[in-house]
């Protein structure tokens, strides 16, 4: 696989699934949606913790292209990315719930640590 899960999308909305994923955790702190969708926002949101670290102002508008909301992109330079200012990297965590009723999918909570 050439470094990226597809998860039975389209690229467009697949981008868009990510960036909803990745906004919601950052506002949040916790979500709860399928192993396969929490690794791949997983990636997206320890880039975006990495740039928020940076702190420039090339970094917040790399971030506001990316997240949604701008009060998003605000917490995240204010309150998250100085939580990690010491940590090199590894900044979410999966936790795995089981499998989902309907179809069986497995499910995990994704959180900043």
């Amino acid at each position: 696989m050439p470094g990226y899960r597809k998860l039975g999308r389209t690229s467009a909305h697949r981008k868009a699934m990510l960036r909803n994923l990745v906004t919601d955790l950052l506002r949040e702190g916790r979500i709860t949606t399928t192993d396969t969708r929490a690794k791949e926002a997983r990636r997206q949101a320890e880039k975006m913790i990495t740039l928020a670290k940076r702190g420039d102002l090339h970094a917040r508008r790399q971030a506001l292209a990316y997240v949604y909301d701008e009060t998003v992109v605000t917490k995240l330079f204010d309150e998250i990315a100085p939580k990690y200012k010491d940590r090199q990297g590894g900044y979410t965590r999966i936790l795995k719930l089981g499998p989902r009723q309907g179809d069986n999918a497995e499910m995990v909570f994704l959180e900043l640590v």
